[in-house]
């Protein structure tokens, strides 16, 4: 049998959620402060797998919507036309504009879905108290919240058209249902990643070898 291995929480070590400074507070009952940053320190996010869960759940709700329905409608001498996500990928493709259909593919529908499915395993993996390979399962987390963000492109690029084309009766874009769902899609996801706190993954390091 081996011994558990000595975690942070184990040797009384707490990391700060703001600027990731290790501390060793005074009175383990009250972290207190973090000494660099000020921000208040927690050994464990409260309710935190219970929040994270709900996010993803209206995420992926959100998720449907947001591809099924038209994001852009562009009205041009007075015939309108709607355009969803894929809509957009594929007519960017047939123009001959596959780097920039390969770029919405992946940030607006690609990185979405993924971001989904790794928040989803990584609960999984702590509710089944699991300490398979727990850096690379950190490591992953870092990845899915550093990527979230850049799943923006397709609204920045609809605001700039609604903004940019008002030529009245000859034409005019706006932006349709599609990219509001989208838009809840992303924040949702990105408050879900910050949601989770990712020192639950190594709580049951080296629990099962014990």
């Amino acid at each position: 049998m081996k011994a558990a291995a000595l975690s942070a929480a184990r040797a009384g070590i707490i990391a700060c959620l703001t600027c990731g400074l290790l501390s060793r507070p005074a009175a383990p009952e009250q972290p207190g402060y973090c000494p660099r940053c000020g921000a208040s320190l927690v050994w464990r996010r409260r309710h935190s797998i219970q929040y994270t869960w709900a996010l993803l759940i209206a995420a992926a709700i959100c998720y449907i919507p947001a591809n099924a329905l038209p994001v852009l409608g562009t009205t041009a001498l007075g015939s309108t036309e709607f355009d969803t996500i894929i809509g957009g990928v594929i007519f960017l493709y047939s123009t001959g504009s596959w780097p920039l259909a390969l770029i919405v593919f992946i940030a607006s529908i690609c990185v979405p879905i993924a971001k989904i499915i790794s928040l989803v395993s990584l609960l999984v993996s702590v509710h089944r108290h699991s300490d398979w390979r727990p850096a690379d399962r950190t490591r992953l987390y870092r990845i899915t919240e550093a990527i979230g963000r850049w799943s923006m492109v397709d609204i920045y690029v609809v605001t700039i058209l609604v903004a940019l084309v008002r030529l009245g009766n000859l034409a005019t874009i706006e932006a349709g249902w599609g990219a509001v769902f989208f838009g809840s899609v992303v924040v949702l996801t990105m408050i879900a990643a910050e949601s989770f706190d990712p020192r639950l993954i190594w709580d049951n390091c080296g629990t099962r070898r014990a």
